[in-house]
């Protein structure tokens, strides 16, 4: 779509990792941004607090969550981070979480327990997937009387797939057990309603599939927990709110944050949100099931696990690991002007295309024509 400024002659199917932001939305930072140098003493004065909490009253109705409880971050990984250097944690405590979790968060996790003496517990998730109970289960065995928090994604970075969150959250309820869900692909992805899930710890990305600029994200907090977090750099908001801690940690730019409300209203001039969430989980499914017809491999999340990004085997025998994978990407952009990750996984290769409204079928038709073992080679 000549909204985006994606490079002409590259199929794009990795909107996952970073996003893309259309120009109206790009447009909108940039002028938030000239307002804010127009006269920068007013603008911190008197205008910045109200534009940010402005901005959150939108994105809290497009989550249906409770504004009070909702801060701007820059990206998932700094929510993450929020959470897991407030709460204190103490040798013989455990923070499980899953093999399927995002790597920069499980080291986070890491981080956390080096410096508390606490231990990181994994929940070994099987791959492929057919169901829910697959992902229970192994989570529920590896509770403890000495878990102290549960990490799980909602829809998994490195397998595409939709875990059930409101099962898992019951799961650690049931034991007292506060959980933090990383949604960084959700929000956009799928229909989010906060205030129905009622998490204790959400966080989400805006510049991903919600089309903010880049350094969009947010971080959801229960009420029992708002006055425990704090951000990264303390700052002149301490002790005063979550919004007031985190909308102020210093000078800063925040026309990616001011931006979120034009990135909601962008899909919803383009056919509305169930519209265009609908059209791009349709095409997925159908890219799926063409590339794993066309390698003779597996489908990673079955149908009904996944919702706009999609996991299949790609027909290679041999080591399953990340020089490989990484290796195999390059060559998929410089030879085919492909852009999608490769994932090594559960002893496999897996491509990890994504479908965003300016895809089309011909592109995953051109990455089912791929020969990868030329590539390999």
């Amino acid at each position: 779509m000549s909204d985006f400024r994606l490079a002409p002659g590259t199929i794009q199917l990795n909107h996952g990792s970073f996003g893309a932001t259309p120009e109206p939305v790009m447009a909108a930072a940039e002028a938030w941004r000239r307002d804010f140098e127009a006269d920068p003493t007013h603008f911190m004065r008197a205008r910045w607090a109200p534009c940010l909490a402005e901005a959150r009253a939108k994105l809290a109705a497009f989550l249906n969550a409770d504004p009070a409880g909702l801060a701007f971050v820059t990206n998932a990984s700094e929510g993450a981070n929020a959470v897991l250097r407030s709460l204190a944690f103490a040798p013989g405590d455990e923070i499980l979480v899953t093999s399927h979790g995002y790597r920069a968060v499980a080291k986070t996790v890491a981080h956390v327990c080096a410096t508390s003496g606490a231990a990181m517990r994994v929940a070994d998730v099987p791959f492929p997937l057919t169901d829910d109970a697959q992902i229970l289960a192994p989570i529920e065995a590896a509770l403890s009387t000495r878990t102290r928090l549960i990490v799980v994604d909602h829809i998994t970075s490195p397998t595409t797939t939709v875990f059930p969150v409101a099962k898992i959250q019951a799961l650690g309820r049931k034991r007292g057990i506060p959980v933090l869900i990383d949604g960084a692909h959700a929000p956009g992805q799928l229909a989010l309603d906060l205030a129905a899930l009622a998490p204790d710890f959400y966080i989400g990305n805006c510049h991903k599939w919600l089309f903010a600029a880049k350094g969009a994200a947010f971080l959801c907090v229960a009420p029992p927990f708002r006055m425990r977090l704090h951000p990264g750099t303390i700052s002149h908001g301490y002790g005063q709110g979550l919004a007031a801690e985190f909308d102020w940690t210093g000078t800063r730019d925040v026309g990616a944050w001011l931006s979120v409300p034009e990135g909601i209203a962008y899909a919803e001039r383009h056919g509305g949100w169930p519209a265009l969430r609908a059209r791009n989980a349709a095409m997925i499914d159908a890219a799926v099931a063409t590339l794993a017809k066309a390698w003779g491999t597996r489908i990673g999340a079955g149908a009904g696990m996944r919702a706009q990004m999609g996991c299949v085997e790609i027909p290679l025998a041999g080591p399953a690991d990340e020089a490989r994978a990484q290796a195999l990407w390059t060559k998929l952009h410089a030879a085919h002007r492909i852009q999608m990750p490769v994932i090594a996984f559960a002893g496999a290769l897996w491509a990890r295309p994504s479908a965003q409204i300016y895809n089309s079928p011909a592109d995953y038709d051109a990455l089912a024509r791929v020969d990868w073992r030329a590539l390999d080679a």
